[in-house]
């Protein structure tokens, strides 16, 4: 009979790195998501929008922080059904792409709308108690061995997604460019080179 702390172990080990993988990916998806709205706000004028945003009162900024998860629920539930229905890769692209164009707008929303939904008492308690409680899983999952081996396998899958990316993107002479069509050109050619 195996004990039960062994037992506990075998149980929550896979669970923890399933647990390591969504959190990264969800850090990836923040990331590129604040990344694309700061690229954005810097070349759209949105100085005038953002300063509308900043004056909303309470209850509508709250309204206006959520409307972008409303808004792609019904994305989500289609992608699942293109996976259900045997489309996988259509399903799990439009998840990912409706995941960080979701963070795109929730982070600069929640940006702008911080200071004015922090002025609601029950909004402040209920975010600060969130915030707290995230800090203490994620400082809990960030000191296991699963989130150690997980992040230095991302690190190098992303080392490697690079360094293929600019092998597909060198050209004669060092320069580089990126073209859409030679780079989906070459990266179908590599793919057809590598299944032979």
């Amino acid at each position: 009979m195996i004990p039960a702390r062994r037992l506990r172990k075998l149980l929550l080990t896979p669970l923890i790195y399933v647990a390591a993988l969504l959190l990264l990916f969800e850090e990836w998806c923040w990331d590129t998501g604040v990344a694309i709205a700061r690229w954005l706000a810097a070349r759209l004028p949105l100085q005038a929008l953002d300063a509308r945003i900043r004056k909303l009162p309470p209850y509508a900024a709250l309204f206006l922080f959520v409307l972008p998860a409303i808004l792609l629920f019904p994305v989500k539930i289609m992608a699942l059904m293109a996976i259900a229905s045997g489309h996988v890769v259509t399903g799990v692209g439009t998840i990912v792409l409706a995941k960080i164009g979701g963070a795109a707008a929730v982070a600069r929303l929640y940006l702008l709308t911080r200071p004015t939904l922090l002025s609601l008492p029950w909004f402040a308690r209920i975010h600060d108690a969130f915030m707290d409680l995230k800090a203490r899983w994620v400082g809990r999952l960030k000191a296991t061995a699963a989130w150690r081996s997980t992040r230095a396998m991302a690190t190098r899958v992303r080392q490697s997604a690079r360094a293929m990316l600019a092998s597909v993107t060198a050209r004669p002479g060092g320069r580089r460019s990126v073209r859409p069509a030679r780079l989906m050109r070459r990266i179908l050619a590599m793919w057809k080179a590598r299944r032979r």
